[in-house]
């Protein structure tokens, strides 16, 4: 059986083509202004890379905050769900899964069989997401990639109050001003999240073992600050932002 899970975020559409529930082919595409056009190309590839035609496919399944977007899927599922079954996936010991993207982040403590537990979101505030951290790059004159990196060079903790990333950014153009190294204030960035995601994992409750996914897991710098104040290990896994996509393929083929 071949099936595929679509998920639409805010930033990027990830895909991911399953057969008997090995992957065989996936892709991520920038959403931009037109996601038909997005979802157009990330068919494209995705199905070059799996080596099948679109009418082979038996099952699709879309998730993400665009879900509705995806009208070629047969079905939708929320985010929470997926997240927790491709976490599972890849995990079976995972109880805790962080989930932090471009402009929305999820807390979901999950059962052994990636059943939901309890859940906490962070949406319509980017004070919690990777959107902070490019508005946050561009105040500090430095690209998103040399943000995470730069942050791990810091000396010392200096803490930012701001929890909007408006007032943030006039608080880090205040450090500027003192003179702040700027490792010091990338590290103070990645602590503001980090600080915010902590207070939804206090809500739902944290259980070992604990597995980061998204976009936001590639940044070294958050994953850093994130350890620092859960005070524990974090697994996370080599696609990150596939996993979505993952669960949804996956519920699919359940279906």
């Amino acid at each position: 059986m071949i099936t595929a899970g679509v998920d639409i975020g805010a930033k990027t559409v990830k895909m991911v083509i399953l057969k008997d529930g090995v992957n065989i082919g996936q892709a991520l595409i920038t959403a931009g202004y037109d996601v038909q056009r997005s979802l157009k190309e990330g068919w494209k590839e995705g199905l070059f890379t799996a080596g099948i035609e679109m009418n082979q496919i038996d099952r699709i399944m879309a998730t993400g905050t665009g879900k509705k977007e995806a009208t070629m899927a047969h079905d939708q599922v929320t985010e929470i769900s997926a997240a927790a079954k491709g976490s599972v996936f890849l995990d079976k010991q995972i109880r805790t899964v962080i989930d932090v993207g471009a402009e929305e982040a999820r807390v979901i403590k999950i059962n052994a069989v990636g059943r939901v537990v309890d859940f906490a979101i962070n949406e319509k505030c980017a004070a919690g997401t990777g959107a902070f951290t490019e508005a946050m790059a561009r105040a500090l004159e430095v690209t998103l990639e040399e943000l995470g990196p730069l942050s791990l060079k810091s000396t010392q903790a200096v803490a930012m109050n701001a929890q909007c990333a408006v007032f943030a950014e006039s608080e880090l153009v205040s450090l500027v001003h003192a003179k702040t190294p700027k490792a010091d204030m990338a590290r103070a960035v990645h602590d503001a999240i980090a600080d915010r995601i902590v207070s939804m994992v206090r809500r739902v409750g944290m259980e070992k073992e604990v597995l980061l996914i998204g976009g936001m897991a590639k940044n070294v710098g958050f994953v850093a600050s994130l350890k620092r104040e859960l005070e524990t290990e974090i697994f996370t896994p080599d696609q990150s932002e596939f996993v979505s996509a993952l669960g949804a393929a996956l519920i699919a083929a359940g279906k």
